[in-house]
């Protein structure tokens, strides 16, 4: 019997989602609980097992089509039910194959490979068999290190001579870059001056093309002396006329090529975060707030510390220790801690500290929260970051381990940067930015010295916390990370 199979609410309130992939064939076997389908929803890429066993009669949607919430998308035979209606022509003997079929589909039940969707999609352009890589992630989870060990395995078999063909590759360019040395661009006789005028940003262009600039004809004088252009090295490098600058009046014009555009579509994860931000932006009267913490005890005891933590497999980085001296602030300071009602009328302190961590992930920001921050030490703290983080990129992580936050902080520093303005997580009332840390001068007791520093950017709702109180919570978290002995307090 065939049984139509809606795509079900894959988390709260979702109403739609995208099919990414296909993990089945229409023709297909599958058993009850196995995966048929990444769906993207404004969250997460979640698999969606099969409701039944049996086997796929149709598959509605094509990857990439976006599907409402109780929209049929497969259609199943239904194991057993099939074989009823067949029994009811054929007789006595249709009544092993389903038991066969059953064992079947309970044996590959049993042997399920989990993975995440990130995992599967590599294996797939890999050409891996998923189900024949031994997982040595949590619970023998396959991790993307398992999948490109199997994909190198199968590569290096049967290639017997690919060396030869790699060396042919790359010998040619090594014969043009010393053509560009020795000989001149494109047969352009070299200048040879002893002294050449041109701007930084020139000497770098000819530093990155390999191109002496005493070499490259002149394009004009400055000051009695030879002046040479960008687009003069850029011409010379290429061999062109154009090394002649404006003075040659044979020079032929420039071709550009248009460039033109690209789409991509603004939906998913990309869409929920806009969504959010522009809700945050237009809602909350952002204030933020700029201060420095100078850290030095903080990095050594982070670097004392961190060969500890490693003996017990723990990544020690000095996030744990920033989320330990914002609790302390917040517990301090609770309206940082707190969500504006509007329409009740009311300001909630929230009496549970549980913080999110923004993660730039490939498809894009993603706030994984560790909960009851308060409650755990550093390591365990140190622990479930790593844990939540590697989710949120390989995309595995569920809905529930990115809600019931009620302070955010963003580690802009960790790809550069120092201030930024960050914007709340709605409705959360304040979010706190981390520059990159790094060796400033810090002006103490009328001398300047060098220090480990690290900026700061607390973002506030200015409808709930005065920038006073702003102030007064960066000072107590600065306190904490300049002395990290008052972290043995909390």
């Amino acid at each position: 019997m065939a049984r139509e199979f809606k795509l079900p609410d894959v988390g709260e309130g979702v109403a739609e989602g995208e099919i990414v992939s296909w993990l089945v064939e229409e023709g297909d076997t599958v058993s009850e609980d196995q995966p048929v389908a990444e769906v993207e929803t404004d969250k997460a890429v979640v698999e969606v097992p099969a409701p039944v066993n049996g086997t796929v009669r149709r598959l509605h949607f094509e990857a990439g089509d976006v599907v409402p919430v109780g929209d049929v998308i497969v259609t199943f035979d239904v194991e057993g039910e099939a074989a009823e209606a067949a029994d009811e022509s054929a007789g006595e003997e249709a009544t092993e194959e389903p038991e066969s079929a059953s064992k079947s589909a309970t044996e590959k039940a049993s042997t399920r490979t989990f993975a995440p969707p990130s995992v599967r999609r590599l294996a797939r352009e890999l050409d891996v068999d998923l189900d024949s890589v031994e997982g040595t992630g949590p619970s023998g989870r396959v991790t993307e290190g398992d999948v490109r060990a199997a994909a190198e395995g199968h590569a290096t078999e049967p290639q017997d001579e690919p060396p030869d063909e790699v060396r042919s590759a790359v010998e040619p360019v090594g014969e043009q870059a010393a053509d560009y040395t020795e000989g001149g661009a494109g047969g352009q006789e070299p200048a040879g001056r002893e002294k050449t005028l041109a701007a930084p940003a020139t000497r770098g262009l000819a530093k990155e093309l390999g191109v002496d600039i005493d070499d490259v004809p002149a394009s004009e004088e400055r000051d009695g002396e030879a002046f040479v252009t960008a687009e003069a090295v850029q011409a010379y490098a290429e061999g062109g006329d154009a090394a002649q600058g404006g003075a040659t009046a044979s020079a032929p014009d420039r071709e550009f090529v248009e460039g033109g555009e690209t789409t991509q579509p603004y939906r998913g994860v990309r869409r929920s975060i806009g969504e959010q931000m522009a809700e945050s932006k237009y809602t909350a009267p952002h204030v933020t707030h700029h201060d420095t913490a100078v850290i030095d005890d903080l990095v050594a005891t982070r670097a004392k510390l961190k060969e500890r933590a490693a003996e017990q497999d723990v990544k020690l980085t000095y996030l744990p220790f920033v989320l330990k001296a914002v609790v302390a602030g917040l517990e301090e300071y609770p309206i940082l801690n707190s969500e504006l009602r509007e329409e009740a009328g009311e300001i909630a302190l929230k009496q549970d500290y549980n913080v999110g961590i923004a993660v730039a992930t490939d498809h894009g920001l993603m706030v994984p929260v560790v909960k009851h921050v308060d409650q755990k030490s550093i390591l365990e703290i140190a622990e479930e970051v790593n844990e939540l983080a590697a989710k949120a990129r390989d995309r595995s992580i569920s809905r529930e381990e990115m809600q019931g936050g009620t302070f955010t902080i963003t580690n802009f520093g960790a790809v550069g940067g120092e201030y930024a303005t960050p914007i709340i997580n709605y409705p959360e009332t304040a979010i706190l930015g981390l520059g990159g840390i790094d060796e400033r001068p810090v002006a103490e007791d009328g001398e300047v010295r060098a220090a480990q520093t690290l900026p700061l950017s607390l973002s506030i709702d200015h409808r709930v916390i005065d920038g006073a109180e702003a102030a007064r919570f960066t000072n107590y978290v600065m306190e904490r990370l300049t002395d990290p002995e008052l972290l043995l307090l909390e």
